[in-house]
């Protein structure tokens, strides 16, 4: 009987940009992981100083809190459930269990239909961007840069940026493709006795 040896399936080119379906996973699995840690972090460094990310209403042009100690627990546990999503689908696809895989894919789906909802938004009311940007702070980046933009620009620019994430999202393999199993392409050897 011939052995694969278990780091040969993850050279496959046959999906997933260039990656096998699995190999892609894990990736996009890994990718998200790291980005939710670094989020992560970012909100535990603001809870542990919560002078560093102050914002006074003043700065703010309103008379509202930016960031209260619920809203930032809040961030925590949404940030420590997205880690273990991706960690489930991580390893879903390392170990080849499909349920593991269920939670992100769900996740995905919402994701791909928030920003579906948001392409709608911005075509329906491209007035609402120029809103948008005039609420924020005086010294945020770039922000009368944005402003000064033509807001048909804006609006292209916004929904090209949207297109490109959801056609990104919507690139599946082909069926045949994802369903070929490497090991049943070739016959097992021929019973021989002793």
């Amino acid at each position: 009987m011939k052995t694969v040896a278990p780091w040969t399936r993850f050279y496959s080119n046959s999906c997933c940009l260039c990656c096998h379906v699995r190999t892609g996973t894990i990736l996009l699995g890994v990718w998200y992981l790291i980005i939710n840690a670094v989020v992560l972090l970012i909100l535990l460094s603001a809870l542990a100083d919560p002078d560093q990310y102050h914002f006074s209403s003043s700065e703010l042009g309103g008379d509202f809190e930016f960031m209260d100690d619920a809203n930032m627990c809040i961030a925590i546990a949404i940030s420590l459930l997205m880690i273990l999503i991706c960690a489930m689908a991580t390893y879903g696809a390392y170990k080849q269990r499909a349920a593991w895989i269920i939670p992100f894919f769900c996740y995905q789906i919402f994701d791909f239909a928030l920003n579906t909802l948001v392409a709608v938004t911005v075509l329906v009311y491209p007035n609402s961007i120029q809103e948008y940007i005039r609420q924020l702070p005086p010294n945020f980046p770039y922000r009368d840069d944005i402003m000064s933009v033509n807001p048909t620009c804006l609006v292209l620019i916004i929904l090209l940026f949207i297109g490109i994430i959801l056609t990104f999202k919507v690139l599946l393999p082909p069926y045949d493709d994802a369903t070929v199993n490497g090991a049943a392409k070739e016959p097992p050897p021929p019973y021989v006795s002793a």
